[in-house]
């Protein structure tokens, strides 16, 4: 019996990655729907005991006796993030997290990212790709599906705290699937960020034809139909992180929260519907960090997790979205309910859209192909 043991794969930069269309929202957040049915069936697996951890991170201590040894400064992450997915998907992938909020100051993104994609069954590489763009896109995607699936089908009011990369992709997954949108209402720290988002909201959506920058989370919040918090900072003091306050909040509002949020009394209450995007998830690291969970993790369904824990909401009060779009639970129930999604993020999503992206570069033939081995010398 004769085997091939040769093994090509191909390398796609961020150039290549943006001809095989990794900056397509629309069909992004049809990817996300359709990685959210296979979540809910079972059909995935990620790191950790549980099947759902987001990845496993190097920690820094706050001195060591080694110079060169990093700091856990603000945002500093170095962590893979496994998974494996099935449905039409069948692939696995890694996607490796570099991440330090200085790097802003060299000109670079704060997380510099790489994502590599294998075949399932062997474990062989099919691809070596650019990843600041993958994984942009599939976070901004996630509010997107929960806004289809969500919002109120009138929303045209969008408030954003955070004009960076991930405001762009959550608001371009807001305008894909709400065509209503007309209004911007957006905070952030420094002018030089407002203005280059501001123009690039201009000319690339002119639909938005009211933009208006506020001073604070409440102007935010008040009167939007969708509201996101996208902005980056410390970790560690919950009293610190952007607040959401009831009286704040548009009756019939859609929030989705993919960074740092914290609740007052009045949204944390149970007539304020909760959606995650995976409840698993937020059980993983619940079981993996020091309590209360939510000063080690910002994102506000960990917020939801230290509830239960303290008998102050109880498991079932929490829905997934995936449930949501399997048809298995009612979606937006009224016009005046007001729901908050917590956006985790999910090597499941990186593998989703890497492989749609991988599978378009082939067909167009984007990318340079690169060789592992002919023969492998060890076997």
């Amino acid at each position: 019996m004769s085997t091939n043991t040769k093994i090509d794969f191909i390398y796609l930069s961020e150039q290549d990655m943006i001809r095989a269309g990794v900056t397509d929202m629309l069909a992004c957040v049809n990817t996300m729907e359709e990685m959210f049915g296979l979540l809910y069936a079972g059909d995935y697996r990620m790191a950790g005991p549980n099947n759902d951890s987001h990845g496993a991170m190097v920690i820094f201590p706050q001195d060591s006796p080694f110079p060169n040894m990093p700091k856990p400064t603000a945002d500093r992450r170095m962590m893979a993030m496994p998974a494996y997915l099935g449905g039409s998907f069948c692939t696995a992938g890694v996607k490796w997290y570099g991440s330090n909020i200085a790097n802003r100051e060299k000109g670079l993104p704060r997380s510099i990212l790489m994502f590599t994609l294998n075949d399932p069954d062997t474990g062989a590489p099919l691809a070596h790709m650019s990843a600041n763009l993958l994984s942009a896109y599939r976070t901004g995607a996630i509010p997107g599906v929960g806004a289809r699936h969500l919002a109120r089908k009138d929303s045209k009011v969008v408030g954003l705290l955070g004009p960076g990369v991930m405001g762009k992709t959550t608001l371009a997954a807001f305008i894909a699937v709400c065509p209503h949108i007309d209004t911007l209402k957006i905070k952030g720290r420094g002018q030089k960020s407002l203005d280059n988002f501001i123009a690039w909201v201009k000319e690339t959506y002119p639909q938005v034809t009211t933009i208006e920058v506020v001073d604070t989370l409440e102007a935010v919040v008040r009167d939007s139909d969708l509201v996101t918090y996208c902005s980056s900072g410390e970790v560690g003091d919950p009293t610190t992180y952007p607040i959401v306050k009831r009286e704040w909040v548009k009756p019939g509002a859609f929030l989705a929260m993919p960074a740092s949020c914290s609740l007052d009394d009045g949204m944390e209450q149970r007539d304020v519907r909760k959606v995650l995007d995976n409840t698993g998830l937020y059980q993983a690291w619940f079981e993996e960090l020091p309590k209360p969970a939510h000063h080690c993790v910002p994102v506000i369904g960990v917020r939801f997790m230290d509830m239960i824990a303290e008998g102050k909401m109880r498991l079932e009060d929490v829905e997934d979205i995936g449930k949501i779009i399997a048809g298995a639970a009612q979606g937006r129930k009224n016009d005046e309910e007001i729901i908050i999604m917590s956006v985790g993020g999910m090597p499941v999503e990186d593998v989703a859209w890497g492989t749609v992206v991988y599978r378009n570069a082939i067909e167009k033939g984007i990318g340079v192909t690169l060789n592992l081995w002919e023969t492998p010398v060890l076997r």
